[in-house]
């Protein structure tokens, strides 16, 4: 026979299951805060990749029927690209870029190793592309031509390491400070340099809290300062305010011989000088190290790149010449992509300052579509003033949040707003949205009235009305 089980207990069961309802009704409808916040469950998901064999000969296949099978992979991958590229929403990448002129260099092995302004006894390079895009983005952030040194990096993680560097070898004893909402090479360049490092909370923005920075600073005034700023967060695309933080050094009491600023501009480094407003603007006129930025994103490349531009009298620190290759070095890598610099010049070459400055202009205003389109179907956002990046309430269905590939931290998930978004895909997108949170909400409903049933059932079961 079944255990007998009293009134007391079915009606404490009863409570239970009800108070698990409102819970539950709760959470679908509670509105997820600007703010990252720690979310229930694992945050980070895992989807382990797929290995695609390495074709072997086989006799039973003759050497027509294995490259047509060959290429038959390679079409259906290529398909694969152009459907995740038409739902690439969440990162800062331009893919709004054709090089068909340039496709006829794939079959030259282009390394620009060493010095970009010493050529080595390695003559496959590209080093006269690549000085040209330097010197472009030396005029972009106004330093003269015999006072910078740079090169293109293969990310912006690299020009974050190489700038840190750069601080740390200038001042061996230095602190690193940055925010918490640093990119996380910031923090990792810190781990390899063996640096003392601290970590500074944010404002609502997401800029550094310039007052505890101040504290940090006075604390610890008997070192020198290596600090890391954004132009453009990862997640909020908040911008740190360079003028506000020379005057905190001042007032920390930090003259310009006992501080190095790298300035992390992936994404908006790039974009900041053509924005037709006033704003925090990053120039070597001012006491700044060096300043680095994604050449995938903002300009657009087929491989990830970066540049990184940094003083002269600077970088002499860990410069040193190399036999081997009849040159000198003070980068991060040895080889470097001699076909970055290539794409890089040539996006540059074709559309000029004037033609970056419409791609910034119709970021930003497509930026502002997204967000206005969001809050009038009742999704609540949040868009930084000098930012291209929309941040949202997270999307509940993980499925979606794949399928648009966005970036989510906490409660939050953002979209980044390149110059590829038109505004037709981001009314694809909303809607999507819409129709997700529809599903979800349904969902949740169904889960209720389940729950509903199964305390009506026990209820019927025990005899209680």
């Amino acid at each position: 026979m079944p255990p007998v089980i009293s009134k007391s207990a079915v009606a404490e069961s009863t409570v239970k299951r009800s108070q698990h309802i409102k819970t539950e009704t709760f959470n679908v409808a509670a509105v997820a805060p600007y703010q990252a916040m720690p979310v229930a469950g694992p945050v980070i998901t895992h989807h382990k990749s797929t290995a695609l064999p390495v074709l072997e000969p086989q006799q039973e296949l003759t050497e027509e029927e294995r490259e047509a099978r060959i290429a038959e992979l390679i079409s259906s991958y290529t398909k694969k690209l152009a459907e995740r590229t038409h739902h690439h929403m969440g990162y800062p990448y331009n893919l709004d870029f054709d090089f068909g002129l340039l496709e006829g260099l794939t079959k030259y092995s282009i390394n620009n190793l060493g010095d970009p302004f010493i050529e080595s006894n390695y003559g496959v390079h590209s080093r006269e592309f690549e000085v040209g895009v330097l010197n472009w983005f030396a005029r972009l952030w106004e330093i003269d031509e015999d006072e910078y040194w740079g090169y293109i990096t293969t990310c912006g993680t690299e020009g974050n390491l190489h700038g840190i560097l750069v601080g740390r070898e200038n001042f061996p004893d230095g602190i690193l400070y940055a925010s918490a909402e640093s990119h996380y090479s910031v923090f990792k360049a810190g781990r390899m340099y063996r640096m003392q490092a601290e970590k500074i909370s944010t404002l609502e923005t997401g800029e550094i809290n310039y007052d505890e920075l101040k504290e940090a600073l006075v604390k610890n005034r008997g070192k020198p300062a290596v600090l890391n700023l954004n132009i453009g967060t990862t997640v909020r695309g908040a911008v740190d305010d360079l003028d506000r933080v020379l005057a905190v050094l001042t007032e920390a009491g930090y003259t310009e011989d006992q501080f190095f600023i790298h300035c992390d501009g992936a994404l908006f480094g790039m974009m900041m000088p053509f924005l037709n407003r006033d704003a925090p603007m990053v120039t070597f006129r001012k006491p700044i190290g060096s300043v680095s930025v994604s050449g995938h994103k903002f300009v657009g490349a087929p491989v990830p790149c970066g540049v990184v531009i940094t003083r002269f009298k600077s970088v002499m620190a860990l410069s040193s010449d190399v036999e081997y290759l009849n040159s000198r070095d003070a980068t991060i890598m040895g080889s470097r992509n001699g076909h970055a610099p290539i794409y890089l010049w040539y996006t540059l070459t074709r559309k000029g300052y004037e033609g970056m400055r419409r791609d910034v202009e119709k970021c930003m205003r497509n930026a502002h579509v997204l967000k206005t389109m969001l809050e009038s179907a009742g999704i609540k956002t949040m868009l930084n003033e000098l930012s291209n990046t929309v941040v949202f309430e997270r999307p509940k269905e993980e499925a979606f949040v794949r399928k648009w590939q966005l970036a989510c931290e906490g409660d939050i998930a953002h979209v980044v707003v390149m110059p590829n978004i038109t505004v037709a895909k981001l009314e694809d997108f909303v809607s999507d949205y819409i129709q997700s949170r529809a599903r979800v909400a349904m969902a949740a409903a169904k889960r209720v009235a389940c729950e509903a049933r199964a305390v009506d059932e026990d209820l019927a079961a025990h005899g209680i009305a």
